[in-house]
């Protein structure tokens, strides 16, 4: 008899939270595109061209952020939550709690500093796009470290147990009262997350952003190519700024706050792959798994086919779609590698990998590995089996995100369940899986 609920558990995170960061993000890129308009209307002494550099596409994030935070507090209430580890309700006196928040900035000040050398040290990050992510790194360091002070010395006051994981590295630092090493892990399972696929994150906003706010829609309107690429393109915008915004808001107040990074070495190892410098064939050029060689691509292939080309780049556009909103569904808490809440609405209702799903249907669809324009048996093989070692990967990556929140909460545990009984693809996998077990 199933132990699955008949009713979906409650997401902890609204539809609201990324509708309206996803609102505001429209309302942001209209503006910059049509500043040359806001030049006139006001009469300013200023370039007309859109507001299109690299700074702009870094104030989005400010935009967006702030507008899913006004929804979260306002709407959501969500810093009532007694997940957000804080009871409003007591204020301690500043000298009760003084010495616990010393010794929690010595360890975050600390860890901020090891960052910092681990950017010097690989050299990768002071080349190509990663130069904009440092210059902006640097630029913040000294506001972060200041605005800490206020912040730690305000939260430590009202958080029902404040000697959190960040206090733990603190006084394993410091050695004067005892702390759990398991803590020191979880807090550098948290900023080892934040710090690399936050620096990643950051240098990919300039290069899209720039593309969406310099198109023109009129000389493409009528081209099924230029124009499935530029609201792709455009997708994937919305995945970058709501997923950038997820790893910079992990704010307790907001309960968007990292509970635990994965402490599997098989997750980190399948996430990391995917990812530079270490990916291998999921993004761009590569060597390894490289499954592009001598591929034409959609585009090539169905050329002298207008209604083919139009329906193959809208599909694609629904799958990059669905991509995006599996990103911005998570509002304020998007982000590889955590356990920061349970999701369970938007494309979750459907599949428990709504991303994973849809970028790799994308990947088979777009580049169509099995067709090779120099009609090499060999170069078809590879590319179809090295895409399907890709998918694999992602595969693997997904059980091991399962394995660490099914660890983490009941609701995920109910959650997995419900979906394995009640969502059609997750059902109808579950299903062929068990079919290909040997009994």
């Amino acid at each position: 008899m199933s132990t699955a609920s008949t009713r979906r558990p409650v997401s902890d995170v609204s539809a609201g939270v990324g509708l309206s960061g996803l609102v505001a993000l429209a309302l942001w890129i209209l503006f910059c595109r049509n500043w040359g308009s806001v030049v006139d209307l006001l009469g300013l002494q200023a370039p007309r061209e859109p507001m299109s550099g690299p700074y702009a596409s870094l104030a989005t994030l400010a935009f967006t952020g702030v507008a899913m935070t006004a929804w979260s507090l306002l709407v959501d209430k969500v810093h009532l939550r007694p997940s957000t580890g804080i009871d409003w309700s007591q204020r301690r006196p500043l000298s009760e709690t003084l010495d616990i928040s010393i010794t929690k900035l010595t360890g975050l000040w600390i860890t901020w500093a090891l960052i910092g050398c681990f950017y010097f040290l690989c050299r990768w990050y002071w080349e190509g796009q990663y130069l904009f992510a440092m210059d902006v790194l640097s630029a913040v360091v000294a506001p972060l470290f200041v605005l800490s002070v206020p912040y730690v010395l305000w939260l430590d006051r009202v958080m029902v147990e404040p000697r959190d994981a960040s206090w733990h590295f603190g006084a394993m630092l410091i050695g004067r009262e005892p702390w759990s090493a398991e803590e020191v892990k979880k807090h550098w399972r948290a900023w080892a997350i934040k710090g690399f696929f936050g620096a990643f994150m950051i240098s990919i906003l300039p290069g899209g952003f720039a593309r969406v706010v310099e198109a023109d829609f009129g000389a493409i309107a009528h081209k099924p190519v230029d124009l499935g690429s530029l609201l792709i393109e455009g997708l994937f915008l919305v995945d970058v700024q709501i997923g950038t915004v997820g790893y910079l808001f992990t704010f307790r107040p907001l309960d968007a706050h990292i509970r635990s990074g994965n402490p599997l070495l098989a997750g980190w190892v399948a996430a990391l792959m995917c990812y530079p410098p270490f990916v291998w064939g999921t993004m761009g050029n590569a060597d390894v798994l490289g499954y592009e060689v001598n591929t034409g691509g959609w585009a090539h292939w169905m050329a002298a086919y207008d209604v083919l080309l139009w329906g193959w780049a809208a599909m694609m556009v629904v799958l990059t779609a669905i991509y995006a909103w599996a990103t911005f569904a998570f509002g304020l808490r998007f982000s590889n590698l955590t356990y920061r809440g349970v999701l369970t609405n938007g494309p979750y209702r459907f599949t428990r990998h709504p991303a994973y799903l849809s970028k790799n249907l994308f990947w088979w669809t777009s580049t169509l590995p099995f067709l090779v324009t120099n009609g090499s048996w060999t170069d078809a093989i590879r590319n179809t089996v090295l895409l399907g070692v890709v998918s694999g990967i992602y595969y693997w990556r997904a059980r091991t995100e399962e394995a660490h929140l099914l660890a983490e909460d009941p609701k995920y545990r109910e959650y997995y369940d419900w979906m394995g009984e009640n969502a059609f693809i997750t059902r109808t996998f579950g299903k062929i899986g068990q079919k290909l077990k040997f009994k």
